[in-house]
């Protein structure tokens, strides 16, 4: 049995307990002793933060090789077109190689709270939804393929990762999931001479 806590990280906040140079952290939100966050969020960047005092599920959520799928809500300066979201839906090409297929589609304004620093709508008068799902963690991969395809990122939301979802929580809030691990099922009894196993 595993604790999982699903976290909703505002907006310019670490994502570890700890700054020396006195900028927001998770210890400012969340105050659970022993618990690291499974994988991180950029400072700019909002939504879905999972955390764990459980080393093995961590590596379970944040190791690339599990591959858990990241959906992002990605507001952008412009109307995205149809040629754009192809692009990314196939995969583009970035400075350290090709991202893998992604999925991507518009979307309505998502329901969320209002950011502390707003977007300047003088400074950005055009702005879209897209909503992005990705396998990949590289390093500000989703603003980069987004700027690669010529509609820069303003707001980053992380609404999902893998089956997690961010759901109606506001920044700062946090709830608690406890995952009950499957039972091993018992090898059925065998009849006659009981079989020798050999490497292979």
């Amino acid at each position: 049995m595993s604790t999982l806590y699903l976290l909703h990280k505002p907006y310019r906040m670490l994502s570890q307990f700890t700054d020396k140079q006195g900028r927001a952290t998770l210890a400012d939100v969340i105050d659970v002793p022993g618990v690291y966050a499974a994988g991180r969020l950029d400072y700019d960047s909002e939504g879905l933060l999972l955390l764990s005092d459980d080393g093995s599920l961590i590596h379970r959520i944040a190791h690339p090789r599990h591959k858990q799928p990241k959906t992002y809500w990605v507001q952008l300066e412009g109307q995205i077109n149809d040629e754009a979201i192809s692009a990314l839906k196939n995969g583009v090409t970035l400075k350290d190689g090709p991202t893998q297929p992604a999925k991507a589609r518009r979307i309505e304004p998502p329901a969320i709270a209002q950011r502390d620093s707003r977007i300047d709508p003088k400074l950005h008068p055009t702005t879209s939804w897209l909503e992005l799902t990705i396998s990949e963690g590289r390093n500000r991969q989703v603003r980069r393929m987004t700027a690669h395809v010529g509609f820069p990122t303003l707001r980053l939301i992380r609404a999902a990762i893998g089956t997690w979802q961010l759901g109606d929580l506001a920044p700062g809030e946090w709830r608690k999931q406890t995952l009950h691990a499957p039972r091993p099922t018992k090898a059925p009894k065998r009849s006659g001479a009981p079989r020798h196993r050999h490497s292979k």
